[in-house]
């Protein structure tokens, strides 16, 4: 097994434990809904000290429930994700490609032009 691919299966076994653990754990037993958000916390937080707080504006687009809200979350994520696949790819096929061509020049061949 070579050393990348030792690595990969390490950060994916780390990854796994970050998403088991707490609910293996049990770190949100205490909760009445555990694995909220940071808003619906703040929002908590907020009421407690202030209960006549009042919001300087609402939410443009409030989805009727929290299952389409979670998955326009999740779509978004998945944006993201792609967004970046799609940089980091495009940057390493650059960077393979001067170096193919570096190579090339070194070993004596003429850069081979694009047939159009």
């Amino acid at each position: 097994m070579s050393r990348n691919t030792k690595i990969n299966v390490l950060l994916l076994l780390v990854v796994a434990a970050l998403a088991v653990l707490p609910l293996a754990l049990g770190l949100g037993d205490h909760k009445e809904e555990p694995f909220t958000g940071a808003d619906g916390e703040a929002e908590t937080a907020i009421t407690e000290i202030e209960p006549d707080y009042e919001p300087w504006f609402s939410p443009l687009y409030e989805p009727p429930s929290g299952e389409i809200e979670s998955a326009l979350f999740s779509l978004q994520a998945a944006l993201g994700a792609g967004v970046l696949a799609y940089y980091f790819g495009l940057h390493r096929g650059r960077r393979q490609g001067e170096q193919r061509a570096l190579e090339r020049e070194r070993a004596g061949g003429e850069p081979k032009a694009d047939k159009v």
